[in-house]
């Protein structure tokens, strides 16, 4: 089971965010966590991914507790949040080299990770001078530049053109084929 989630109940202050939320996903499986803005996909992703906690409840990814086994969580998941943060003055290989630095990862991942999302045409630009699909690639690879077994993506074809649409839509499906992909959108 890539993900577990029991009874996840996540309160701020007053507002309820999640209430008693329970469901499984298995390996190398593409679901989508569907819903309306404001009712919790992020705040899920959020705790999936060790960023925040859970008020009660429990959760695991890969089998690592999400509360108390927080690095092998964090080496086991790819996550491309909603608002996706790039370096938007590095080169989309430099950007890729900064993070493969911080994960301990081998430069050769980073030639990969570019041919897999389909960034080599756009790999010699900054990342300020991409279109909003491509920087989601370079999101997606960054994502993916550990080799996670799974991969969290909130709202990831958001602000998206049909095109870029449907290509974004085959590269999680590709990427699913061997991963488990969980994703929101609205």
């Amino acid at each position: 089971m890539s993900i577990e989630v029991t009874n996840i109940t996540k309160v701020y202050k007053d507002q309820k965010a999640l209430n008693d939320i329970s469901f499984k996903v298995n390996d190398a499986e593409i679901v989508g966590f569907l819903g309306p803005n404001g009712a919790g996909k992020s705040t899920m992703m959020k705790i999936l991914t060790t960023y925040i906690e859970a008020s009660e409840g429990s959760a695991k990814v890969n089998g690592f507790n999400v509360s108390s086994d927080k690095k092998n969580v964090q080496s086991s998941v790819g996550y491309l949040p909603e608002h996706n943060p790039l370096y938007t003055d590095l080169y989309v290989k430099e950007y890729l080299n900064f993070n493969a630095n911080v994960y301990g990862t081998s430069k050769s991942r980073i030639n990969e990770v570019i041919e897999l999302t389909g960034l080599t045409p756009e790999a010699h630009k900054k990342i300020s001078q991409l279109s909003k699909g491509y920087r989601q690639r370079v999101g997606l690879a960054n994502a993916l530049l550990h080799n996670p077994d799974v991969l969290i993506l909130d709202e990831p074809t958001t602000g998206l053109d049909p095109n870029q649409l449907v290509d974004i839509r085959n590269l999680i499906k590709n990427i699913g084929k061997e991963k488990t992909v969980f994703l929101s959108t609205h």
